[in-house]
């Protein structure tokens, strides 16, 4: 079983890395970017069955700063 989170940032909170790749696509003549939010996605095999429930643990205990970010739990 595959298991996809995807985290992000708050809306509102500081997002350093978004604005040095904001900077770097205009200095590369990308005009028209108004925003950048970056973000990570986790990709995890588990066994056949694991419940969202253990899943959604591991994002509040390891996976995600759940005061700055937000996750959101994809079971494909």
């Amino acid at each position: 079983m595959k298991a996809r989170v995807t985290i992000t940032l708050k809306p509102g909170d500081l997002d350093p890395q978004g604005r040095a790749i904001q900077s770097a696509l205009g200095g590369l003549g990308f005009a028209g970017v108004e925003a950048v939010r970056q973000g990570k996605v986790i990709e995890l095999d588990l066994a056949d069955g694991t419940p969202e429930a253990d899943i959604d643990a591991m994002c509040r205990k390891l996976l995600a700063n759940t005061v700055i970010e937000n996750y959101r739990i994809e079971i494909a």
